[in-house]
């Protein structure tokens, strides 16, 4: 209890003194509060992890009743993530931030703001109290907001956070919706309450949980509730984009997982009903991802996707206990699971270099970039690995979870009936084709950002990051490639987690009930062989050339004279092929002017994307909401005789309705004695 009480009470006391700091030490006490709230999180999560649950009861309100602090192997998966997300992201912000140190006082704000949003992320993971739990869920959405909007003199920045905002409380509307309906049916906030109402009433059971998804899909970013998401991430600063992909929509992943506990729903029909949805919101990111130009909303865009894998595991999760299939069950859960710990490294690491690039360039636009690895090798090299990673290659972590979700739906095989096999088809088709446009979208990240020449002309000097900057990004690429070498020590990890879904696991001292496992590590061993194989090719070529004069000429043009950048692909016309297949579904607004004319003068051919879903979702009901509110515009004229008459209107009003309000009873009554 005393852990707990100090958990609460060192962000506050910190958050208090830090504006009486310089900046430095700013991030420095920053960085020391997280990592020891960390600490403190920690031991009781990883004791979790080991099968012992811990239960708190807090004293709370006559309003709020007591307030249950439950820790069990769930909360402590995502606990340990936040914490891992958080730590790096602080380590990394530390020298982020340094750019900015002539805002003093915004940064005063975005340091409180970042401990508080770590303190919230993870009250929300133990916090079993309805009312309390949306009190910590609106301090996250706020602190996450102000994080957003660090440069809010900037008009773009300003929209992002304010949508954000508003879709976060939309978010909210539909949880207080769910946890209102139970408190009115059983006079409790407990999460447990919640647990006794739908073993009552199990006809409301999916009914309360579609409500509860839809709260929760908003914030993880499922499709069709994913249109905050490009523009958030975008906006934010590197180490928040990080940790807004890492672990704030996953918020919303641990709040889908804990309403399947708790509600216990059909889970065949919710398990279909998640495998659809996951499909497109995966097939959907990845499509929107390959059209941006903007680095960092590519980067958006696939946390929409990697969302949608890890809703593939838990659909077929669901569907396993539905069909009483443990094997499935386990699967599908073990995927979602150690995806979302995945997608948290490889996600962060790929904003962090896409922060590094941003410092370096002060640019974003992939047209706009090019040659990068000349000036910023280490970078380079780290952004491909996540990109490796994310794109479901071996030897990497995302390898071994999409593994995983595959060998579930192999497994659903041998037992499916007609429409099951139907979907099965449809799934691995849909993963498939997600891996395959993800392997797409970054070959032309990668290629056109940090191959080839230079396609700008920058007017300083292009550089590395310091090595302190770069010392979390190579702690995340290791837990990267360790994940990827050694993954039965984490699916042991796993093996708490997956029982309180999939029961029980009794195979031994394997983590999952089932001898396929054992071919992950073989393949990742293989992997590795190769990559050492090939740095050994290319020592011993080093050490033979070593004596040998190199020069470096201009990369040869096929006889073309003239700019040998100007020649080089661009972020659109490799992708054109793509975008000519894909154009129905795609919503793209070309600007061009033509070569025109024996002596042509300068052309232009520039190219924007948009969501088809936020125009059709957003845009249009906004505009005819407009439309309907400007037909009475002529009520606010702007002429004091008609305010005037307003507020006479109002006061006769105010009095004249209960008048006739009581008249009209009295008339009812009198009717009634007749």
């Amino acid at each position: 209890m005393n852990i707990i009480i100090a958990f609460i009470i060192l962000p506050i006391l910190i958050s208090v003194l830090i504006p009486f700091f310089n900046v430095k030490v700013k991030g420095i006490m920053v960085l020391l509060v997280i990592v020891t709230n960390a600490l403190l999180s920690s031991y009781f999560a990883i004791n979790s992890l080991m099968g012992k649950m811990y239960e708190f009861l807090m004293p709370g309100s006559f309003v709020t009743g007591i307030i249950p602090i439950r820790i069990d192997s769930l909360s402590a998966w995502f606990i340990l993530i936040i914490n891992l997300v958080f730590i790096t992201g602080s380590f990394y912000g530390l020298f982020y931030m340094n750019a900015y140190k002539k805002q003093k006082n915004n940064i005063s704000l975005h340091s409180i703001a970042f401990l508080i949003l770590h303190a919230s992320l993870i009250s929300i993971s133990v916090i079993q109290n309805s009312m309390v739990f949306l009190i910590a869920w609106e301090i996250m959405a706020i602190s996450a907001f102000l994080l957003v909007i660090f440069e809010h003199e900037k008009t773009a920045t300003t929209k992002a956070g304010i949508n954000y905002l508003i879709q976060s409380h939309v978010s909210i509307v539909f949880l207080m919706l769910g946890f209102i309906w139970v408190a009115i049916k059983q006079g409790n906030f407990d999460f447990l309450a919640i647990t006794s109402y739908v073993s009552e009433n199990q006809n409301s059971a999916i009914i309360l949980f579609l409500i509860f998804f839809i709260g929760f899909a908003i914030k993880a970013g499922f499709f069709p509730f994913h249109t905050w998401l490009p523009y958030a991430h975008p906006a934010a600063p590197a180490h928040i984009s990080g940790i807004m992909s890492g672990v704030i929509i996953k918020i919303g992943i641990f709040g889908i997982l804990r309403m399947l506990l708790i509600i216990k729903p059909d889970y065949n029909i919710v398990g279909y009903f998640i495998l659809v949805i996951s499909l497109i919101s995966g097939l959907y990111g990845v499509m929107l991802a390959i059209i941006q130009h903007n680095l960092k909303k590519l980067l958006a865009y696939h946390s929409i996707e990697n969302i949608g894998i890890i809703g593939i595991g838990i659909g077929i999760g669901c569907i396993g206990i539905g069909s009483g299939n443990q094997t499935l069950a386990s699967l599908g859960f073990a995927g979602a699971l150690l995806h979302t710990l995945n997608h948290a490294l490889f996600k962060s690491l790929l904003f962090y270099t896409a922060g590094n690039v941003y410092q370096a360039t002060h640019n974003l636009n992939i047209e706009n970039l090019g040659g990068l690895i000349k000036k910023m090798p280490q970078t380079a090299f780290l952004f491909l690995i996540a990109a490796i990673a994310i794109s479901g290659i071996p030897p990497f972590n995302g390898f071994i979870s999409e593994f995983l979700i595959y060998n579930g739906l192999y497994n659903w095989l041998q037992d499916s009936t007609l429409a099951a096999l139907v979907t099965i088809i449809f799934s691995i088709l849909g993963l498939v084709l997600i891996g395959g446009l993800a392997l797409l979208c970054f070959t032309k990240a990668f290629g056109i950002v940090f191959l080839g020449n230079p396609r700008q002309e920058f007017y300083h000097e292009i550089k590395e990051v310091s090595i302190f900057q770069l010392i979390p990004l190579y702690l995340i690429a290791f837990l990267i490639a360790i994940i990827g070498l050694y993954p039965k020590f984490f699916l042991k990890l796993l093996e708490q987690p997956i029982a309180l879904f999939a029961g029980k696991i009794t195979n031994g001292d394997n983590a999952l009930p089932f001898n396929s496992i054992e071919v992950l590590q073989p393949i990742s061993m293989a992997m590795w062989a190769l990559l050492l194989l090939v740095f050994l090719i290319f020592s011993i070529r080093k050490f033979l050339t070593k004596k040998q004069s190199v020069s470096i000429e201009p990369t040869w043009g096929c006889a073309y004279v003239g700019s040998v950048p100007k020649a080089q692909y661009t972020a659109n016309s490799f992708i054109r092929s793509y975008r000519k297949l894909f154009k129905p579904f795609l919503l793209i607004f070309k600007h061009k002017k033509d070569v025109e004319g024996i002596f042509p003068q300068k052309s232009h051919y520039e190219s924007h994307s948009y969501d088809r879903i936020e125009k059709l979702l957003i845009d249009i009901p906004i505009r005819l909401l407009k439309s309907f509110f400007g037909r009475f515009v002529f009520l606010q004229n702007g002429n004091l005789q008609f305010y005037i008459v307003y507020g006479i209107v109002f006061i006769v009003s105010v009095i004249c309705i209960p008048v006739i309000y009581k008249t009209i009873i009295e008339f009812i009554d009198f009717l009634k004695q007749l």
